[in-house]
């Protein structure tokens, strides 16, 4: 994922970009890198009280985490679960023949900053705490276990590699991805099961754009098994593979050409509190006509006096929340659709069946296909359509 954000201030950051070098502290920074004589990693965390400090009951606690300010908390990667993730990123460069080690700094999301060859880190998965409350306010963690965080590291390496050998200007990179000039929009309409192009993060994201289709396929060839020259061998888009192996024995052992050195890494983003963060971050607000309500009595049941009083039901609003995330997980992953969309309107639905006062009853699995086709269905018309509902 590319993030544009070069409008942000720079300070001095004195970070060398292979194993070798190590960091200076520069104050305000949250960075991670290869301390010298490579191997063990390094990070400098942002003056402040820790997050750890906060020993009140969990209610307090959430409160107290949610008022201060992120870039207070004093974060750092170090000695958590994502710098021995970070050190098995760097294992997997090694063991692929690539000799630069992309620095990582806690940022507001996962992303590069463009052109920058250096890798932003939600600051969240570097305290547990904070990670629950993420799960809490956003619906689930973008990427939580092991494998997942992983996988968006390989995907965001992709990105530092081709900033640091300027491979997106070159004519060879061009005729195989497309321009990099290209306008970078969050929402774009993918071909599902297109052969194009690898799959590796959720939603067929290589078809964002052409920076993320290096990235994912280069996070394709880096990962430990997985067998990508017989996997994608019929595939259009194993030229790209080949493309990646190429250009990795040619520059992989190479110094990189272009460096983070001189980038700001305190993010005006953290300087918010956490609150004004999730406010930020908001789902937008969907509607949609009433006239789909006799849908909803398709898969639910409005109260009614001849249902048996002892007869097992439950609100169709606890039967949809309980499924949420199950749902919108597995529609996001297939359809590429944005999650705060998809998010947005399973909350509508559950919203309306709450004032129909629909129940569910009976068959959980049969009710459950057919929510999740209805939703399904809105989505795509939403991709391929501009809009839930084509009037």
């Amino acid at each position: 994922m590319c993030r544009n954000v070069c409008g942000h201030g720079r300070i001095a950051f004195l970070e060398c970009f292979r194993r070798g070098t190590r960091l200076d502290r520069s104050v305000g920074a949250f960075r991670w890198a290869p301390r010298k004589g490579g191997g063990a990693l390094r990070a400098f965390s942002m003056h402040g009280e820790s997050v750890e400090s906060f020993e009140l009951s969990p209610s307090k606690e959430r409160d107290r985490l949610l008022q201060g300010r992120i870039a207070d908390f004093g974060l750092k990667v170090e000695g958590t679960r994502l710098a021995q993730l970070i050190q098995r990123l760097y294992d997997e460069l090694e063991t692929g023949g690539i000799k630069l080690r992309p620095p990582v700094y806690l940022s507001d999301e996962w992303g590069c900053p463009d052109r920058v060859p250096i890798i932003g880190v939600p600051f969240y998965l570097a305290d547990e705490k904070l990670i629950r409350i993420e799960d809490e306010m956003r619906d689930g963690v973008e990427a939580e276990s092991d494998e997942e965080i992983l996988r968006y590291l390989r995907h965001e390496t992709g990105h530092v590699f081709n900033y640091a050998y300027k491979l997106f200007e070159t004519e060879a990179w061009h005729q195989l991805f497309g321009p990099y000039a290209r306008p970078y929009i969050d929402e774009y309409t993918p071909a599902p099961f297109s052969h194009d192009f690898v799959r590796h993060l959720p939603g067929w994201y290589a078809q964002k754009h052409p920076d993320d289709d290096f990235a994912e396929t280069f996070a394709v060839w880096l990962t430990p098994n997985s067998n990508w020259r017989e996997a994608y061998r019929d595939w259009g888009c194993y030229p790209k593979l080949l493309y990646v192996d190429g250009v990795v024995q040619t520059h992989g052992a190479t110094e990189p050409l272009v460096t983070p050195e001189g980038y700001d890494t305190a993010e005006e983003a953290l300087r918010r509190s956490l609150a004004d963060h999730y406010e930020r971050l908001r789902d937008p607000i969907v509607e949609v006509p009433p006239y789909l309500d006799a849908a909803l009595r398709d898969i639910f049941e409005a109260p009614s006096k001849s249902t048996k009083s002892g007869s097992k039901s439950s609100p169709a609003t606890a039967f949809i929340r309980s499924h949420h995330r199950a749902i919108s997980t597995a529609i996001i992953y297939w359809t590429g659709l944005n999650d705060a969309a998809v998010r947005a309107l399973l909350r509508h639905v559950q919203e309306r069946c709450g004032q129909m006062k629909l129940r569910h009853h009976g068959d959980d699995q049969n009710a459950l296909a057919e929510l999740v086709v209805f939703i399904t269905v809105l989505c795509m018309n939403k991709l391929y359509k501009g809009d839930f509902i084509c009037r």
